[in-house]
């Protein structure tokens, strides 16, 4: 039989801490994501950093007029993240959406929303990974088609990388790319390896390439930058945090 017990307001005062966590990222991802809150949630502790997520709508097959489509949802996308709330970084999770936008549109429509975070994107932690290991000359593997890898090559080179070599799966929706095997990704990251190069990079946010970046490096004696990886040591760095993460490529050691 049920009680008929009305509540009581508490004796003890309720006390409220600044934040229910020391930092906060916020991430937006396409719809279709797969992959990137996993990365997260493996490689940043929750008692310390708070990662909101909100998702866009997305249309395959991956072309540049999908991708472009993309910008302008950004906005309201990171206004729902923590709403009139302040968060420390804010990452937009697609690495050809950034490269066919620029990051500098990306930065100016999550700005748009929160304009104290930190913006981060694949391409841009890519690049300063790049710069913090002293490296120019990289060999590049995605999951694209021909056509978007040439333009991330074409977009690595204005920003000062040297693409001396690039391959790709093919592939044209973001939804078969997060199920490329990790066995798959290794074998073909180390084909992709050319003696030329310096470092290589794996592009795309949906494969599961950070996962495999340490066994990558191990086969190759190069370092690997991945660019979930790329994302989350550039977060650190923001957030003024030591990663403390082993296992998943030099770049965490620098």
């Amino acid at each position: 039989m049920a009680r008929d017990v009305a509540a009581a307001l508490s004796p003890c005062r309720a006390k409220l801490d600044d934040r229910a966590a020391a930092y906060r990222v916020g991430l937006v991802v396409l719809a279709t994501d797969h992959t990137t809150e996993r990365d997260f949630a493996r490689l940043m502790d929750p008692a310390q950093i708070g990662v909101y997520a909100n998702r866009i709508d997305y249309e395959n097959p991956t072309t540049p007029e999908n991708l472009r489509l993309t910008g302008p949802r950004l906005t309201a996308a990171a206004g729902q993240i923590l709403p009139e709330e302040k968060l420390d970084v804010l990452v937009y999770s697609c690495t050809a959406a950034s490269v066919v936008l620029g990051n500098e549109v990306v930065a100016g429509h999550l700005r748009a929303a929160k304009p104290g975070a930190a913006c981060v994107t694949p391409s841009s932690a890519a690049f300063d990974a790049f710069a913090a290991l002293g490296i120019r000359r990289v060999s590049v593997l995605t999951p694209y088609s021909s056509g978007v890898t040439d333009a991330l090559v074409r977009y690595f080179g204005e920003h000062g990388l040297d693409a001396v070599s690039a391959q790709c799966f093919g592939l044209e929706d973001d939804r078969e790319m997060a199920r490329l095997s990790p066995e798959c990704i290794i074998e073909a990251a180390i084909a992709a390896m050319s003696p030329q190069a310096e470092a290589l990079f794996l592009s795309c946010t949906a494969m599961r390439s950070a996962e495999c970046a340490a066994a990558i490096e191990e086969a190759i004696g190069r370092p690997v930058i991945t660019s979930n990886q790329a994302m989350i040591w550039r977060s650190f760095r923001h957030l003024g945090l030591e990663p403390g993460i082993t296992g998943a490529g030099r770049i965490f050691n620098h």
